[in-house]
């Protein structure tokens, strides 16, 4: 099977046609089934979906962790009243100066689409380095540097590993990766920049970031749809056109976002049943200053997280996702014939054989907004 076209026949299906000159009749098959299946309206979510027992993280009240970012204020679900755990953070993951690097939460898209569930990860830059990898078809012209299958040596710091963007024709913007630029860079574009220290940038090409000797990969997808803290006039939810060309024209379909906030986290947000002003509003939930869409679809949206014992190499076996719900696996990433590029989260901080990273815990929820992690 070609990795490009997903692992859901009906994504193998829709890629293969629209690149044998049969996308009409592609289009016309998804109207019909989505005119079927339309997403669900009211409703509630799987019982114990909005705080489910997470893998790592360790215990957020006993790590002390002078150099880590504050904790994030639980996020304010869109729908009111929120359920027991929604919107609560737990850490997950490895852990990195025996700290929690990565917290995970889930919230309802919107009130009206009530019954589906959202994952957002948030993301510590003091804690974590980033890194693009390139998969074996996008953005073409490769092998880089990086490239899939994650190598065993980079397995021993992994933390997540998450969808990037739209195939390169699609995303009407450029990748520079490897002192090349691959495809064009475009002014104005949103895009994720990584620097030689690992850092990760989220911003608008020519305003906030701009090339420099420091830069290493830059990635961008369309336009920013969170600017200053806000969504950005003008996301109209049934533009495809835009916002990406969704299953059966769809306007509420599983979508990604990444965004920065004012103090430099990283917040990933996916799921089902998410409209362009959903995923907006909901980065702006998380806190994020500046935002992207990343991939859309059912079969692109993935962030995989990792919690291997202390010393021991990420893998598939010790990899969750963020939503069950969510396709691929978390073994992706560890596939050469993965076609897709990618971002990974390394722990900048090697373990020092007393803290633990395969912990269970439910109980790590944020205790103050503004509070330093410490024990």
């Amino acid at each position: 099977m070609d990795p490009s076209l997903g692992a859901s026949p009906m994504s193998r299906f829709a890629e293969w046609g629209r690149s044998h000159g049969v996308g009409f009749a592609v289009t016309w098959l998804e109207q019909e089934w989505y005119k079927l299946n339309p997403p669900k309206v009211g409703g509630k979510p799987p019982s114990g979906s909005l705080k489910p027992k997470v893998k790592g993280g360790g215990s957020a009240t006993t790590s002390t962790c002078p150099n880590a970012l504050p904790e994030p204020a639980t996020v304010v679900s869109p729908v009111s009243p929120a359920q027991p755990g929604e919107g609560q953070w737990q850490a997950a993951g490895r852990l990195s100066a025996s700290c929690p690097a990565i917290y995970v939460t889930y919230v309802r898209p919107d009130a009206v689409h009530t019954s589906y569930v959202v994952g957002i990860a948030w993301m510590d830059p003091k804690l974590l380095s980033a890194n693009l990898y390139s998969g074996s078809q996008i953005p073409g012209g490769g092998p880089f540097t990086r490239t899939a299958p994650i190598s065993p040596t980079a397995a021993q710091t992994l933390v997540s590993a998450f969808n990037a963007g739209f195939r390169m024709g699609d995303s009407q913007a450029g990748y520079y990766t490897d002192g090349k630029t691959i495809v064009p860079l475009v002014d104005g574009a949103a895009s994720v920049v990584i620097y030689k220290d690992g850092a990760m940038g989220i911003g608008q090409w020519g305003r906030d970031q701009t090339m420099t000797a420091g830069v290493v990969s830059v990635r961008q997808n369309l336009h920013l749809i969170v600017d200053g803290g806000a969504a950005v006039p003008g996301l109209n939810v049934n533009d495809n056109r835009l916002w990406g060309a969704t299953l059966g024209g769809s306007a509420y379909v599983w979508r990604s976002g990444i965004g920065q906030t004012a103090n430099g986290a990283l917040v990933y947000v996916g799921g089902p049943g998410l409209s362009i002003t959903d995923l907006a509003d909901l980065l702006v939930r998380a806190g994020a200053l500046r935002g992207m869409e990343l991939d859309i679809n059912t079969d692109w949206v993935n962030y995989s997280y990792y919690a291997p014992s202390v010393g021991q190499p990420a893998s598939a076996a010790n990899g969750s996702e963020l939503l069950s719900t969510m396709t691929g696996g978390p073994g992706r990433y560890f596939d050469a014939s993965w076609a897709r590029d990618f971002f990974t989260m390394s722990a900048r901080y090697p373990a020092n054989g007393s803290e633990s990273s395969t912990t269970t815990t439910t109980t790590t929820s944020k205790k103050a907004s503004g509070a330093k992690r410490a024990g």
